[in-house]
């Protein structure tokens, strides 16, 4: 990435303040996943460094930065050569579980080996954006083995638990379904939060009005627990909705306060991270970017469409959350104090085209995840994984 390209961009970003204060289908039903396949033609770099559940061993490419734990060191490639792959979970051991999108197939990737799938989906239904989405380890994984994923099926998006056996993921049951489905505005993202309950990212998939019909799953933000259900202090008793007026929600992550931000796709003029709390209203269609408007919530920044189309976020070990950009082809750092915004600024992270990923590592490192294989440029090797600390 040249110095050009590194500088700090203000010109088009808005910074706004805090937000304000803020009949689903669900169900066991037969899945139709296939036994785990043989493994794609991605590779692991045998010079990664592996990722672990603590500081990196002596030797090893990652070490804390003094009095802060925050990891340092040059990024690493951590795996080449993967088809379209979108969503990325770490299990305990230290290993990610990765989902390609088109191919319905989750891979493992542990240092020194070669990725290996371990589970084939044959629900999966892709076409444009839809296919297997997301995935989640569960918060009580050492208990009860447990993994989310989310994919589009013939008639839904739907949300099926796994159980790990050890070396593979085996189905057990689709815990949410009815989450509309089109070959754009799926969302997808799921993950878990402080308080163990799992969050899920959902789009409009292309009609405007399900993001405020409060009876729909598309366009919003839902809370459930493991079983689908919609646990005790959701804002609409018996519904799993926890926010709406969503466009189509890609990015889920936490502060060390336990806020609750949130990356979403505009249309044509502004893209948004924004501060989500129970039962807001963020506003599409009514209202792209920043509105003003009583009983709706205002983004705490925006970009430019061309700038971001913000699809991965994550909260680094220093407090400030870092936004994956796919058009905008960087990553986004945003300075958080006390949940209030900073200047966003460009990161200095590898140059890796569209970015649709980014996770914390069990080590502290952040994760970063190409997407040209899809809508890009494709490089040698792409697409890829990588793994980065700010400098």
């Amino acid at each position: 990435m040249d110095t050009l390209r590194r500088r700090r961009l203000t010109a088009c970003l808005s910074a706004g303040t805090l937000a304000l204060l803020a009949a689903c289908s669900s169900g066991p039903q037969n899945s139709s996943s296939s036994p785990p396949a043989t493994s794609g033609p991605a590779t692991w770099s045998s010079t990664s460094p592996a990722p672990t559940s603590g500081p990196a061993t002596p030797g090893g490419a990652s070490s804390a930065a003094p009095g802060t734990g925050v990891p340092t060191g040059p990024p690493q490639t951590v795996a080449t050569g993967l088809d379209v792959p979108w969503g990325l979970a770490f299990l305990p051991d230290g290993s990610a579980l990765v989902t390609l999108r088109d191919r319905g197939q989750v891979v493992q990737l542990r240092s020194g080996q070669a990725p290996r799938t371990v589970a084939t989906i044959g629900a999966v239904r892709p076409e444009g954006e839809a296919g297997l989405l997301g995935i989640a380890v569960s918060p009580t994984f050492a208990t009860d083995r447990r993994v989310f994923v989310y994919y589009t099926a013939a008639d839904d998006n739907r949300i099926e638990r796994f159980t790990w056996d050890g070396s593979a993921l085996r189905p057990d049951r689709v815990v949410l379904s009815g989450i509309p489905k089109a070959s754009v505005h799926n969302g997808g993202r799921l993950a878990f939060g402080p308080d163990r309950q799992l969050y899920v990212g959902t789009g409009d998939a292309g009609e405007t009005s399900r993001s405020q019909d409060r009876s729909s799953l598309g366009g919003k933000i839902l809370r459930i627990d493991q079983e689908g259900r919609p646990p005790a202090g959701n804002p609409f008793p018996g519904s799993p909705v926890w926010s709406l007026g969503h466009r189509n929600v890609q990015g889920l992550a936490w502060d060390a306060d336990g806020r609750m931000f949130a990356t979403e796709f505009g249309q044509d003029t502004f893209d948004e991270l924004n501060q989500i709390r129970a039962g807001q209203n963020y506003g599409w269609p009514t209202v792209e970017g920043r509105g003003g408007r009583s009983g709706l919530v205002d983004p705490l920044v925006t970009w430019t469409t061309d700038e971001a189309s913000p699809s991965g976020l994550a909260i680094g070990g220093d407090g400030a959350a870092y936004v994956a950009a796919l058009r905008g082809e960087r990553v986004w750092r945003v300075p958080l104090t006390d949940g209030r915004p900073g200047t966003p600024e460009e990161a200095d992270t590898p140059d890796l085209g569209r970015v649709r990923t980014i996770a914390v590592a069990p080590d502290g490192r952040l994760w970063l995840m190409s997407s040209n294989t899809f809508r890009g440029d494709p490089r040698d090797g792409d697409d890829r994984i990588v793994s980065w600390v700010p400098a």
